[in-house]
């Protein structure tokens, strides 16, 4: 009798990508936005086919893009058996069923892909908990859908009501959990402050940044320990903390969950208690990917995020990362211009505005002992004036 064999390898799903461009929106950031919406599918384990976008003054109320251009995704997803379809915006509620209705297929928005990303890596019990009640209160208002099978039954006697109470149901169990999880994450953000106080007063340096840009991998370089890191987005969730000795002064280093672009307000703050390292450091190390050909508006997302969460007044170092890998082919602001080089970077305004800055690779390990001394005079600094009577150490 011959032998069967089964594969239990688990179906990479297809991906289609779907954006919108509104006026202020240019083809070369849009270009961007879907490589990251791209990005993000890979993370999650997924693969892009291909992509659409179509140039609108705002999002169509009701299926997010135009019925002609709805028509062109739904015949690309049956001819090529595509599983699910993303789309690089949050989606409402009704624009998720109408579409859903339309395509027949999985639909998620950037948040959902997100949130999906952030529960598949969530280690701690912290993280898990932070993650679960940001889905929660993601599929609250987005109940509706799920139950949309009711609709197709027949009408009359015996027939009213039971889609809305099972809703209904849904929905309070969804409270309930949302309240009870509420209330763990307070119990954690307790146990943690206990933690943050029993640090004493040590200087505390916090590592933030896009994700991506190589924040752990130089939380690994400076502390010498091994924090988990590869090239793919939040591969870090949990805030790491290090104690760290330079020369002769110890401090505290902290590796943070990396910001994106339109992260997820659920997310931002579910997380906010993680972001206490950030609030609470005296000195932010901001890493900024200097290779990514647009580093600058992800300065700008993370300098917003850091407004938000009211850490944007710290001293900061700003680490420029991965000149091994920067190509000043992508760089060029305009055509017939001469692409910008890093030592016009260098000695551009970023350098001197956001000084300190550093210029290093830290995988390579270029300028790893510059931006070592950086970090200790910054650290020193700090402690001298803490512990003025602790100069006799330098």
């Amino acid at each position: 009798m011959k032998q069967k064999f089964y594969d239990t390898a688990v179906k990479q799903e297809k991906a289609v990508l779907v954006g919108v461009m509104t006026p202020h929106v240019t083809d070369e950031q849009e270009k961007e936005y879907l490589e990251e919406l791209e990005f993000l599918v890979a993370t999650a384990g997924g693969e892009t086919i291909t992509s659409f976008t179509q140039k609108l003054q705002r999002p169509d109320r009701a299926t997010f893009v135009g019925s002609g251009k709805l028509e062109d995704i739904k015949a690309f997803v049956i001819e090529e058996e595509i599983d699910m379809v993303v789309f690089d915006d949050e989606l409402s509620p009704s624009q998720l069923r109408n579409i859903e209705n339309e395509l027949q297929v999985k639909i998620l928005d950037r948040n959902n892909l997100i949130l999906d990303i952030f529960a598949n890596r969530a280690q701690t019990a912290q993280a898990k908990t932070q993650v679960e009640l940001a889905q929660l209160q993601y599929l609250l208002p987005r109940l509706t859908r799920l139950w949309t099978h009711l609709e197709r039954q027949k009408g009359g006697i015996g027939m009213r009501g039971p889609g809305e109470s099972q809703i209904e149901t849904d929905r309070r169990l969804i409270l309930n959990k949302i309240a009870l999880l509420k209330d763990r994450l307070k119990q954690i953000d307790k146990q943690n402050e206990t933690q943050r106080k029993n640090r004493s007063q040590m200087v505390r340096a916090a590592l933030v940044g896009y994700t991506n840009v190589g924040k752990s991998t130089i939380m690994n370089m400076v502390s010498k320990s091994e924090v988990f890191a590869e090239n793919k987005l939040f591969a870090t969730l949990d805030t790491t903390v290090r104690k760290v000795v330079l020369e002769n002064v110890p401090f505290l280093l902290s590796d943070t969950v990396g910001f994106i672009r339109k992260l997820p307000h659920q997310l931002v703050e579910c997380f906010k208690s993680t972001l206490d390292e950030v609030r609470e450091a005296d000195i932010l190390v901001h890493v900024v990917d200097i290779s990514h050909p647009n580093f600058e508006d992800q300065i700008r997302t993370v300098n917003e995020t850091l407004k938000d969460i009211g850490a944007i007044d710290k001293r900061m170092i700003t680490v420029f990362n991965k000149i091994d890998a920067f190509k000043p082919e992508d760089h060029q602001i305009e055509q017939q211009e001469e692409p910008l080089t890093l030592d016009d970077f260098k000695h551009s305004w970023m350098a001197k505005n956001n000084s300190p800055a550093i210029f290093i690779s830290a995988t390579k390990k270029e300028n790893v002992d510059e931006f070592r001394s950086l970090l200790y005079e910054e650290v020193k600094a700090i402690h001298t004036e803490r512990y003025p009577y602790d100069h006799l150490l330098y």
